[in-house]
């Protein structure tokens, strides 16, 4: 992506993890799939992703001002007309919520920086925003049974526990049960960089 734009927030992870994020989500999208990004933080990912798959529609939404403020100004840097404004939307907010529905929901580095309640109301959000057959699609680190975790995501899980003992890693399995509870079922796991996993979750028809 070309230099931040003034009133722009960039992170150097997005650079490193976009295109994988891209390639798995142009495999499981439709050509002309309306997608609601929740957490979009900075927004590059919005505007990578709209750039990417130019019949994908795209909504990007943060529940804070300040990262709605720095996608508004992504967005008009890009000028892309499948990118949408950006909404204020907060998981654990249902007041927050579109009434719209969507072909498909992302969700990019959130569950583990946001409280248990947060990933309740993404849950409860995909169930009611998505069709028979839609899809649910996470990015981030994970805990599982059975699978040593690396070092570095041990050590950025106390980190992030340290900052709130609300936030940090959370197993895999749990994130499943929770999901299932809302009609949506795991259907893939895919390793990414630095440890990540890509998941997604189909809506039960």
């Amino acid at each position: 992506m070309s230099d931040t734009p003034p009133g722009a927030l960039s992170s150097p992870a997005t650079a490193r993890n976009r295109d994988p994020i891209l390639a798995v989500l142009r495999a499981r999208l439709s050509e002309r799939a309306r997608v609601l990004e929740v957490a979009s933080g900075a927004g590059e990912h919005a505007v990578w992703m709209a750039r990417g798959m130019p019949g994908v529609t795209w909504r990007p939404s943060d529940p804070s001002p300040e990262a709605l403020a720095s996608i508004a100004a992504w967005r008009a840097a890009a000028a892309l007309p499948n990118l949408l404004p950006p909404i204020r939307l907060d998981a654990t907010d249902p007041s927050t919520w579109p009434a719209e529905g969507f072909d498909a929901l992302v969700c990019i580095n959130m569950i583990h920086i946001s409280p248990w309640s947060a990933a309740e109301g993404l849950m409860t959000l995909a169930e009611r925003a998505l069709p028979d057959g839609g899809l649910l699609y996470l990015y981030g680190p994970y805990l599982e049974a059975q699978v040593p975790t690396a070092p570095s995501n041990l050590a950025f899980n106390e980190d992030l526990k340290r900052r709130n003992p609300e936030w940090g890693l959370r197993r895999l399995e749990e994130v499943a049960a929770l999901a299932a509870r809302s009609g949506l079922k795991l259907a893939g796991r895919i390793e990414m960089p630095a440890n990540n996993l890509s998941l997604w979750f189909e809506k039960a028809g």
